[in-house]
């Protein structure tokens, strides 16, 4: 596959123009849970409108992501900006936990626009050495939007306290005016090589990969359970964290700094995610990763003052950091070169499944056994991820063991070792580690 990657500027500002759709998604979630208990929703109702959020995209997802794949990339964005504006912008405006619901929704699928369009233009324009590090700094735009995002939001609806009706939908006003700011970066962020379309084989037709083959690819469905599950932890985190501190005394206020903290945390993480690969290998980072946001999470169930919980949060964060970009890696790099758009569409329709499921399950379990519950499942949901992480080791110590027991004959028609394996003809170092097997 022929990668022509046009400089670093088209990255620069995607990762500005996903920090400002991100910020205003992540101003709009907690408003929304702010307006809806203000409009009389318990915690049960909230999780049902966060569930919404995800439910359009749950549907939307493959159908763009093959659009993507035989198509360009770029018109997705600024669509998914006008999506995303509207739903924050008509959010404020409704006066009925169903029409909130509705417009979540539809905030929801503008998000899912932009960042299939955006994930799908990194894939494309990123030579597979440099994936790991670009979709690293592309997700830093996120967590760049989660960081300010809550803080702003916290700061506008606690300003005037007995109107939070009033002042969640000013917040969720001004989300829609910040992820109108997004479209301003988005001029020219598609290369347009000379030779056409980035494919395969430029003289062959694009071939429709069956999204059940993709899916009994190695490495695909394992990416997709991991990012589900990390995705969902930050997804109930950033929904719920309001209903705690409703429920502690926590002010809105300061309930946006605990997130913009792990949110902070998370940036930090990318920051330094590809030396921690060359320490670790990218096995072992997803696994130790997923185990400790694991136990962090659940760890928030604990009735702590505010300052023990934004330690927490930060750790939790800096975990969580890892699991979404190392994902996208994985699966593109595990996907057919002419299904990938598909196969980060289907990474996100999982995230939404996640986004539906687990806000649903933790509004049923909050509504029974209170607002702990929920982060104890999601304690439960990572570190079922950390086991799935951790089985490429299993079966690259399986592998390395039986070919030293059954061929003592070491010459060069001997089978090829693990290295060779991996950085033989086609490959290239930087898709695995020195110690592992493709995922």
């Amino acid at each position: 596959m022929t990668i022509s990657e046009p400089g670093r500027g088209w990255l620069l500002r995607l990762v500005i123009a996903f920090s400002f759709a991100q910020g205003a998604v992540s101003m709009a979630r907690p408003a929304v849970s702010y307006r809806a208990l203000a409009l009389g929703a318990d915690a049960r109702a909230v999780g049902v409108i966060a569930g919404v959020y995800a439910l359009l995209p749950l549907f939307a997802a493959v159908p763009l992501g093959r659009r993507t794949d035989h198509g360009r990339c770029a018109p997705l964005l600024p669509v998914g900006v006008v999506l995303i504006a509207a739903g924050c912008g008509l959010s404020g405006m409704a006066d009925s936990l169903p029409e909130m619901a509705a417009w979540s929704g539809v905030m929801g699928l503008g998000h899912l626009s932009f960042v299939i369009g955006a994930q799908s233009l990194v894939a494309r324009q990123s030579a597979p050495a440099d994936q790991d590090r670009n979709f690293g700094h592309f997700t830093v735009g996120a967590s760049l939007g989660q960081l300010v995002g809550p803080i702003a939001a916290g700061q506008l609806v606690s300003g005037h306290d007995g109107a939070l009706a009033r002042t969640s939908a000013v917040a969720l006003l001004v989300a829609a005016v910040v992820a109108a700011c997004s479209v301003t970066s988005l001029w020219r962020i598609e290369h347009r090589a000379a030779d056409g379309p980035v494919t395969k084989s430029a003289a062959s037709p694009a071939r429709r990969v069956p999204v059940f083959g993709i899916l009994r690819t190695r490495g695909v469905a394992s990416g997709i359970f991991i990012s589900l599950a990390v995705l969902s932890a930050t997804d109930i985190l950033t929904a719920y964290l309001p209903v705690v501190g409703e429920q502690r005394a926590i002010s809105p206020a300061v309930v946006g700094v605990l997130l913009s903290l792990r949110a902070a945390a998370t940036v930090a993480c990318r920051l330094v995610m590809t030396p921690m690969i060359r320490l670790m290998g990218r096995t072992v980072l997803m696994a130790v990763s997923c185990l400790g946001a694991g136990l962090l999470c659940a760890a928030v169930a604990l009735p702590l003052p505010a300052w023990a919980l934004g330690v927490l949060l930060a750790a939790l964060g800096f975990c969580l950091g890892v699991g979404q970009p190392l994902s996208m890696s994985t699966v593109v790099q595990a996907a057919p070169d002419e299904a990938r758009s598909t196969a980060l569409a289907l990474r996100l329709t999982g995230n939404r499944l996640g986004q539906v499921a687990a806000p649903a399950s933790a509004g049923v379990l909050a509504g029974v056994a209170g607002t702990a519950a929920p982060f104890v499942m999601l304690g439960a949901l990572l570190l079922a991820s950390a086991a799935i992480a951790v089985r490429p080791l299993r079966r690259a110590a399986g592998t390395v063991a039986l070919p030293a027991a059954r061929t003592p004959r070491r010459g060069p028609e001997a089978e090829p070792s693990a290295v060779s394996r991996r950085y033989g003809p086609g490959e290239t170092p930087a898709r695995t580690d020195p110690e592992e097997p493709m995922p």
